[in-house]
């Protein structure tokens, strides 16, 4: 269960990480509360997850679901470019996502 809080909270980072681009500095006011909103909720699932995981573990897991998350979002969204570079990082990600699950606690 530890695993789906951090996954859950590792997508609110995305929520709010986007959000931020368009509260453009908190000066628009539904993206900026959805922006906190999604901090808040972001910031609850790590700690739930942190009760049980080694949080060298899941702290690196949790960004890295925002940063793969907000890279892929500010693809679609905001027309930011997709490259070979940029794409063969967004992999070593995932790599070194699915090697920390992989040695971490059960």
């Amino acid at each position: 269960m530890q695993w789906v809080m951090l996954v859950i909270a590792g997508l609110f980072e995305v929520c709010w990480a986007i959000g931020l681009k368009y509260s453009q500095g908190f000066t628009k006011l539904a993206p900026s509360i959805f922006t906190i909103l999604g901090m808040i909720a972001s910031f609850y699932f790590l700690s739930i997850a942190l009760k049980s995981l080694p949080i060298g573990t899941a702290y690196a897991i949790w960004t890295g679901i925002g940063t793969i998350g907000t890279v892929i979002l500010g693809i679609i969204l905001f027309g930011e470019s997709i490259d070979a570079i940029r794409l063969i990082c967004i992999g070593l990600i995932v790599a070194g996502i699915v090697g920390l699950k992989l040695v971490a606690p059960h």
